[in-house]
């Protein structure tokens, strides 16, 4: 244990912390963005199908819509773009966007069910995270042009994921310019001469919000039927790592795959995929200096889908529980020389590409495949390993594949507005000094909260998955020592068990799903004064996150009745 894990220096540190930032917020008013107890969160809300059905309707068929919307600014020359993410000492506290590598993307799906509830859309978009004020500005956009559009389309749910991505726009404000708002914004807070500076850049905002209504509604048209298949399996745990939360255990190394195969010869199939990875590798700077770390990268994302369309596939990502849980890298550098950071994220975009595309092949088939086995490339890379002193592990050695199983047309998905108490005092005075775009709730008695929604899904009745809005703690979902009194800070149990078992073993997470909260790790394992191995805590929306939103899906879970038989 160092001097700054020393509990008696975290208590310390936290009741400082606690108290100054909490001084400091109480004497600013509340910012532009606090509305009162009687607002209502019920506009371009979807709750989902009114229905929670047992079976497949009867000749239902699945239908399936892709589009893809870029939503890389062009004009980095003229106008200053800031990345969601490392402002930090490595480049100067300059994280300013000086040149693009690749693309910033929204992918998204629309698919039905064929049940008559309507078709869902989801839609990932590669950025730091997106609060639910711009997500329903997405969900207005798509509503007034469906209205206009003449498309006989009912809408069942509109979801919007955030990849995490830390090398592409800053979508929430706190990494845009910071310095000045906060200088700026404190003046006009204190003396109410002057204008708030936004958060997020809102031009960028008005255009990334009207590209992904646009591009939801090309989904909607290009609906086509076709077969589902869903194949998942556990991959090495070293392409994860658990690297900056000690107190919890769990870590998940599955990766989930759907394929959609029109009916059509001649449309594109496509797959979607999820499993739990930050996508933060390519913005530093490298010692070298051949890279600033102020590029624009769409990050391991960008790269998985630069594989998939070279394949002859669409492609749309997902990312799992987050919290702590970063892109292991041992296995997908090999020891092979880059020295750009953003090189890492090529390799392992294109390494977990592979892995994701040959789940259900033997390794004959893989080596068969130019596309899964570029025999060249190894070659290459084995002989550049070689040369650094290290040795190269092709990603397939030891292989066994998985079994495909078809999914029934049956899409079951509700979702539900959960209160969650602001209680953070950081997060309380970036509030009030309008850095971030939320809907802050500012209650009668002083106290503060948001709306947030959470949700569960069901894919056919093999796939069953929670939406949270934020970065999911894996101990919330699995169970792990961060839940318990031993391994916990605070000395006691959490109170609710981990998802696991209210749901059931089987149960997947979607992270970042309808909003971005921060961090959501267990109450009794909340402490802010240790930066080491609860950093998380600093970008939280408080101590009752975890309660609130587990409390909301374990409701929202006993409301569907699950497990109930099929009539």
């Amino acid at each position: 244990m160092s001097f700054f894990t020393d509990e008696k220096f975290v208590r310390f540190t936290e009741k400082t912390l606690t108290k100054g930032l909490g001084g400091i917020a109480a004497r600013l008013e509340n910012g532009p963005g606090f509305v009162g107890e009687d607002h209502s969160a019920a506009r371009y809300f979807y709750s989902g199908g009114e229905k929670w059905l047992r079976r497949a309707a009867p000749k239902a068929k699945w239908r399936l819509g892709y589009a893809a919307v870029d939503l890389t600014p062009g004009d980095i020359d003229t106008h200053d773009y800031y990345l969601g993410g490392y402002l930090t000492v490595e480049n100067g506290f300059n994280n300013k966007v000086n040149r693009i590598i690749d693309k910033m993307m929204c992918r998204i799906a629309a698919l039905d069910d064929g049940s008559g509830r309507g078709v869902s859309l989801f839609a990932t978009v590669d950025c730091i995270g997106l609060g639910n004020r711009h997500i329903k500005a997405i969900r207005r956009h798509l509503e007034d042009q469906l209205r206009y559009s003449g498309l006989d389309e009912k809408l069942c749910t509109v979801n919007v994921f955030s990849t995490h991505a830390h090398s592409c726009v800053d979508t929430q404000g706190l990494w845009t310019a910071t310095g000045k708002k906060l200088l700026r914004n404190f003046k006009k807070n204190r003396t109410g001469r002057g204008t708030y500076l936004p958060g997020a850049d809102e031009e960028f905002m008005r255009l990334l919000v009207r590209r992904i209504g646009e591009g939801m509604l090309r989904a909607i048209r290009d609906l086509r039927p076709g077969v589902l298949t869903f194949a998942k399996k556990e991959i090495d745990a070293r392409y994860f790592s658990n690297r900056n939360r000690p107190s919890a255990t769990a870590l998940s190394s599955t990766l989930y795959r759907f394929v959609f195969t029109p009916e059509d010869p001649a449309a594109r199939p496509t797959v979607i995929a999820s499993f739990p990875a930050h996508p933060d590798v390519a913005g530093l700077p490298t010692t070298d200096g051949s890279g600033t770390g102020r590029e624009l990268c769409g990050e391991y994302i960008y790269y998985m889908d630069e594989l998939m369309r070279k394949a002859g596939y669409n492609f749309l990502f997902i990312n799992g529980a987050i919290c702590a849980i970063y892109m292991g890298r041992e296995l997908s550098n090999d020891n092979v020389s880059m020295a750009r950071r953003y090189e890492q994220s090529v390799r392992y975009g294109h390494e977990l590409a592979r892995i994701t595309l040959a789940l259900t092949k033997t390794v004959p088939e893989i080596e068969a495949d130019p596309i899964l086995c570029d025999k060249a490339q190894i070659a290459a890379d084995t002989a550049d390993a070689e040369r650094c002193g290290g040795g190269y592990t092709l990603w397939y050695e030891g292989w066994a594949p998985v079994k495909e199983t078809p999914v029934p047309p049956l899409l079951n998905i509700r979702i539900r507005q959960v209160t969650v108490p602001v209680t953070n005092p950081l997060i309380i005075l970036v509030g009030k000094l309008n850095l971030v775009a939320y809907d802050v709730i500012a209650r009668r008695d002083g106290s503060y909260a948001v709306n947030v929604e959470v949700g569960y899904l069901e894919l056919g009745r093999r796939f069953s998955c929670v939406l949270v809005p934020g970065e999911f703690c894996q101990d919330l979902l699995y169970g792990g020592a961060s839940l318990t009194a031993a391994g916990s800070f605070r000395k006691r149990d959490f109170p609710y068990p981990p998802l696991t078992e209210a749901f059931g073993p089987e149960v997947a997470a979607f992270g970042l799903a309808n909003d971005a909260i921060g961090y959501i790790v267990p109450d009794n394992d909340y402490v802010m004064g240790d930066f080491v191995g609860h950093y998380h805590e600093l970008i939280s929306l408080g101590a009752g996150t975890g309660s609130a939103v587990i409390q909301g899906l374990i409701s929202l879970k006993d409301s569907l009745e699950l497990g109930r038989p099929a009539k």
